[in-house]
């Protein structure tokens, strides 16, 4: 990377290869901003599903795919194009301000179902990205290509976000579907032809992992937060301890799913695999995220058991397939499936029945059948492993 002066630099394509190539203080602190959003949006579902407003599951669900989105793409566009120099520092503290717009906007979203705020922080990302792409295509001739497809995409598709706020109830809808799609095409669009943008394997899974733990911290940080209020308002029951403890082991069994074994070889093999594994990390990052919300619902104590139960359940079950789904990719032949698919029925199962069983049973049954499946997939994971040398 040749130095034009102090605070400028060339914007030309990383070496894939690099060595020792670590997240930057500067995308920490964008994970950090951008989990106020998360936090956010997994505060309103809390609050909804405690009215009974179903609907928030959907809000949710919308405005997750903006945080998510806005964050996997800086994240790839880093990983390739990082020059750590003034202009790119000034771009990047725009995204960060867009973020906190979106999460400013969260509540107009599930109160009110306005994305007026939520688009605007979403499109100032959006546009900023879109400043950064265009910085690469007048610097880095080699890969041109498809910088400038990727500006032409997202640009588009911005005004996509724009017009659908004229649209109307389901209408609206539709459009979000629609421009859904159309952001997750413009990756493919983009790489289709030319020279791929040259991104760091063993960065973006660092930069993954690091995300999914500050999602999982988030998670503790609110059910601690529940937990407190709680104490405060009935005092200390066994309940509370049970299911705070239960949520706990819960976590920490997810959190070690996820980290069994490290993406980075994997991530060499080829283009679609790779945004096969970036796209599922949606359902990584909400279902965590959710599971937060339904952890800090139990700590309420005002919602009936099998909502609660559910609330918990039905995003630990969506994480455990995304989660199998992903190191199958990784290490084909390492997911229990049998396993997965029992403890999945038995995890729906207990939130069927938390009624009678009580909510601290079901969360601690909850987080037993995951932590039976870490360990059966623990086991399957080192023979997989061992099957090649064998």
């Amino acid at each position: 990377m040749s130095d034009v002066g102090l605070y400028l630099r060339r914007m030309v394509g990383r070496d894939p290869g690099e060595e020792h190539r670590a997240s930057t203080p500067l995308e920490l602190l964008f994970d950090l901003c951008f989990v106020v959003a998360v936090a956010a949006a997994s505060t309103q579902l809390h609050h909804g599903l405690a009215e009974g407003h179903w609907v928030a599951i959907l809000q949710y669900a919308m405005v997750f795919f903006a945080i998510w989105w806005a964050w996997m793409n800086f994240t790839w566009f880093a990983s390739a194009y990082d020059t750590d120099d003034v202009p790119y520092r000034l771009l990047t503290l725009l995204q960060i301000a867009g973020g906190l717009v979106l999460a400013a906007g969260v509540p107009n979203v599930f109160h009110h179902y306005d994305f007026a705020v939520v688009t605007v922080g979403y499109v100032v990302m959006r546009v900023a990205m879109v400043g950064q792409w265009l910085r690469a295509a007048r610097e880095d001739p080699a890969g041109r290509g498809a910088t400038l497809r990727y500006a032409a995409g997202v640009s588009v598709v911005q005004l996509g976000w724009v017009l659908r706020l004229l649209l109307p109830g389901t209408a609206g809808l539709v459009g979000f579907l629609v421009l859904l799609v159309a952001e997750l095409t413009v990756p493919a669009f983009a790489e289709a032809r030319g020279r791929e943008t040259p991104w760091h394997p063993g960065h973006i899974n660092e930069r993954y992992g690091l995300f999914t733990l500050i999602v999982l911290g988030e998670c503790v940080s609110a059910a601690a937060v529940g937990v407190q209020s709680a104490i405060t308002d009935r005092g200390l029951s066994t309940g509370l301890l049970v299911t705070a403890g239960g949520g706990l082991v819960l976590l920490f069994a997810m959190w070690w799913l996820y980290f069994k074994h490290e993406a980075t070889a994997a991530l060499k093999i080829k283009q679609s695999q790779n945004l096969l594994w970036g796209y599922s990390h949606y359902v990584v990052f909400a279902s965590v995220a959710a599971v937060g919300s339904g952890l800090t619902l139990a700590a309420d104590g005002e919602t009936p058991a099998m909502v609660v139960a559910f609330a918990i359940a039905v995003p630990t079950c969506l994480y455990l397939v995304t989660s199998g789904y992903l190191h199958g990719l990784l290490l084909p032949g390492s997911v229990p499936v049998v396993t997965l698919v029992t403890v999945l029925v038995l995890i729906l199962a207990t939130a069927a029945v938390a009624g009678a069983l009580g909510l601290p049973a079901s969360v601690v049954v909850i987080a037993a059948l995951v932590t039976i499946l870490l360990v059966v997939s623990i086991r399957t994971a080192q023979r997989a492993e061992a099957a090649p040398a064998s």
